[in-house]
């Protein structure tokens, strides 16, 4: 409601930062920005939206590690012994998962007078599978402790496993190094989305120039996560592409090339 009449110019193959007060018209300027607009090429919007509204949603899911993980698994000696596939270790359909939660790991508690709480399911104890797919280990772990590894222990576990590491080593530029591969989407702050989204985007083949827009990255992030996501979208910078935030940080605004500020 505050934006009329406003033009505003972003260099291509810079980093811009869009400052200025609360309800100033930051979000919805850079809302303004389209492929169409001259020079864009391809556009990446990185919100803080949710990346799943439920607990089946989680960071290995998203990011395309899980189906890897699976995959690793289903090659072991013992899965192949027994006919397990890749699907034997999915928690979303029937044959390795345990039926009593349906693989969430939880059950509902109906409570008197009160809303209803989630428990531990009390067959699985929060594992999601059942125990003849829990049988199955890979390097000493059943795929359940794979899940409960956080990003940086994880990105060792699977150093020599190409397709794991990758992915895995672009949730550690992004400062997300101490998340659990399965933990759920319910529980990740909206910076946190934000930033596996952006480690999903640098993870896959970059081709052209691109036009990243962020709002907000570095809410909630301690200073020596600033600097390792601002490392991440200078070198985007570098490599030719065009970043430009939403940023109330003035160590972000400092660094940045352009700077756009909205204000009284």
């Amino acid at each position: 409601h505050n934006l009329r009449g406003v033009t505003a110019r972003f260099p291509l193959g810079a980093f811009t930062a869009v400052t200025g007060v609360s309800g100033s018209g930051k979000s919805t300027l850079i809302g303004e920005v389209t492929e169409e607009l001259p020079g864009v090429g391809r556009l990446v919007s990185v919100d803080q939206r949710p990346i799943g509204r439920t607990p089946r949603s989680n960071l290995a899911t998203y990011t395309g590690l899980f189906d890897v993980v699976r995959k690793v698994f289903a090659d072991t000696d013992a899965a192949r012994e027994l006919g397990y596939g890749v699907g034997r270790f999915s928690f979303n359909v029937a044959g390795g998962r345990c039926e009593t939660c349906q693989g969430e790991g939880f059950v509902s508690v109906e409570l008197l007078f009160l809303p209803s709480t989630y428990a531990p399911c009390p067959d699985c104890g929060g594992a999601r599978y059942n125990p003849g797919t829990l049988r199955v280990t890979y390097r000493g772990r059943s795929i359940a402790e794979v899940l409960d590894l956080t990003v940086e222990s994880a990105a060792e576990f699977f150093a020599d496993v190409p397709a794991a590491a990758r992915r895995l080593d672009t949730l550690l530029d992004v400062g997300l190094g101490y998340l659990r591969l399965g933990q759920p989407a319910t529980e990740l702050s909206g910076g946190e989305a934000q930033r596996i989204k952006l480690a999903s985007e640098l993870q896959r083949g970059r081709r052209g120039h691109t036009l990243y827009l962020l709002d907000e990255p570095t809410t909630g992030l301690h200073p020596a996560d600033v600097e390792v996501l601002m490392r991440q979208l200078h070198g985007l910078v570098d490599a030719g592409h065009t970043v430009v935030v939403v940023e109330h940080d003035m160590s972000v605004v400092a660094d940045a090339d352009h700077v756009v500020d909205m204000g009284p």
